[in-house]
């Protein structure tokens, strides 16, 4: 069984085990932090998932920080992937082999900003693919009704802490039915708010 796979895997049988019915949003929270160090690689990446409910975020308004913000959720989350998960981990060393990734953890600082120092990286080296691989999972487990038929049409927010420029890039994928429009058009209205 591939790395894919077995992520795969363990992201629906995590997800089936839940017992909430209100849940109308699903975290995939992939991170990283210079702290995080596996056989030698900081910034190693973090992966988990949860989710928040209706009663959690107490009915908040549509587009309010309250519904989409993940620090205000249930912070509920399951890992799936860390430095202290080796198992995981050693998987993901022999993917990013398979995929050509080097330098694993590395950000070079030319590439992190724009002129008008905006954030533009795609963190450090591995990241990305990481969270491309997420977001196309959580798109195979929406395309396929396997969500939908136990929640309902609701979104998975493919994030990480800052809600950088990626995360309505990887939600979007991960939600080809439309099911992140409210999540899509918070993030929108924070960027009208600069």
């Amino acid at each position: 069984m591939s790395f894919e796979q077995k992520l795969e895997q363990q992201i629906r049988h995590i997800i089936s085990n839940w017992k909430d019915e209100d849940i109308y949003a699903i975290s995939f929270l992939v991170t990283t932090n210079e702290s995080s160090i596996y056989k030698g690689i900081s910034n190693f990446p973090e992966f988990s998932i949860g989710y928040n409910t209706e009663f959690d975020c107490d009915g908040a308004e549509q587009l309010s920080d309250e519904r989409w913000n993940f620090a205000y959720w249930c912070q509920n989350n399951i890992e799936l992937l860390s430095a202290e998960l080796c198992d995981m981990s050693d998987e993901l060393l022999r993917w990013y082999e398979e995929q050509g990734v080097v330098d694993i953890g590395v950000e070079s600082e030319d590439d992190m900003y724009d002129e008008n120092f905006m954030y533009i990286g795609k963190g450090p080296n591995g990241y990305w693919e990481l969270l491309c691989l997420i977001s196309d999972i959580a798109r195979r487990i929406q395309t396929d009704g396997w969500v939908e038929k136990r929640f309902g049409q609701i979104p998975i927010i493919v994030h990480d802490m800052e809600y950088s420029w990626y995360s309505s890039k990887m939600t979007e994928n991960a939600n080809p039915n439309g099911e992140a429009k409210a999540f899509l058009d918070y993030l929108s209205s924070l960027i009208d708010k600069d």
